[in-house]
């Protein structure tokens, strides 16, 4: 744990921070490289990569403060202090999806296109957003009952958990996401029809993310029904099922075209 980077004078630079900053740099890199193998306006694919960082920045925050309302309205301030962690990243998925089917229509941007494109660059960021976790000391995991684990010593840590070995769940999802990342590559390259690739990844992260969240130690994240399903199992299961639902309409009128 290391969430303190440097600092350039009094200014702090929070290793949370610079992970998520470095992973959408990356990210934009290879939204450029896939934009130009797709033939889509290049110019477009970057502004919709920026306002997608907003959105989605919006949304995870959101339902961070939702999960842990009264606190906020205890220490509103707190809702500032975004290097301490605090985004639930399936909130700004959530929030994202609308907004980018509104810009891709509003800028006549072929939709399936511009969603396998994106899927890849967001696991790529959503990755090394998730190493800034852990050096954050947030997304923790429960106590491994061994030696195995991490120590955190974090104020977002809960007392009971500090300082003893705790399943390290971001590391977990962290390689997880770069196994995808690579997968959704691969399949990019040799997909069959449009939205292919953002659908894979809409059903396979779901999956990876509800087995881990049953290794996560922070129960300030919320539920849905108390001990047995997350908030974000919850949202999980909406997604993957929603992706079924368009993966049957999509290689329907795939073969219908074709």
């Amino acid at each position: 744990m290391h969430p303190l980077l440097f600092k350039i004078g009094p200014i702090p630079i929070h290793t949370y921070g610079f992970m998520i900053a470095m992973g959408f740099l990356i990210a934009t890199q290879m939204i450029k490289k896939l934009s130009k193998q797709s033939s889509i306006d290049e110019e477009r694919m970057l502004d919709l990569t920026f306002w997608c960082l907003l959105t989605g920045f919006l949304g995870s925050r959101t339902l961070f403060i939702l999960t842990r309302l009264p606190f906020f309205m205890s220490d509103p301030w707190a809702i500032f202090r975004v290097w301490e962690g605090g985004l639930v990243f399936l909130g700004g998925l959530v929030l994202t999806i609308p907004f980018v089917a509104w810009y891709v229509r509003r800028f006549q941007l072929p939709l399936w296109v511009a969603l396998d494109i994106l899927a890849p660059a967001l696991v790529l960021a959503h990755a090394f957003g998730r190493i800034g976790c852990l050096f954050a000391g947030c997304c923790y995991g429960k106590p491994s009952g061994s030696s195995f684990g991490i120590k955190l010593y974090s104020d977002v840590v809960e007392r009971a958990y500090q300082g003893i070995p705790l399943h390290p769940t971001q590391i977990y999802e962290s390689s997880a996401l770069f196994v995808i990342f690579f997968l959704l590559l691969a399949l990019f390259k040799r997909k069959k029809f449009d939205g292919q690739v953002a659908l894979t990844y809409a059903l396979v992260y779901p999956i990876v993310r509800s087995v881990i969240e049953m290794f996560r130690g922070d129960l300030v994240r919320g539920f849905v029904i108390e001990g047995l399903l997350s908030t974000s199992q919850f949202i999980s299961l909406l997604l993957f099922i929603s992706a079924l639902v368009a993966l049957r309409f999509r290689m329907r009128k795939v073969q219908e075209q074709g």
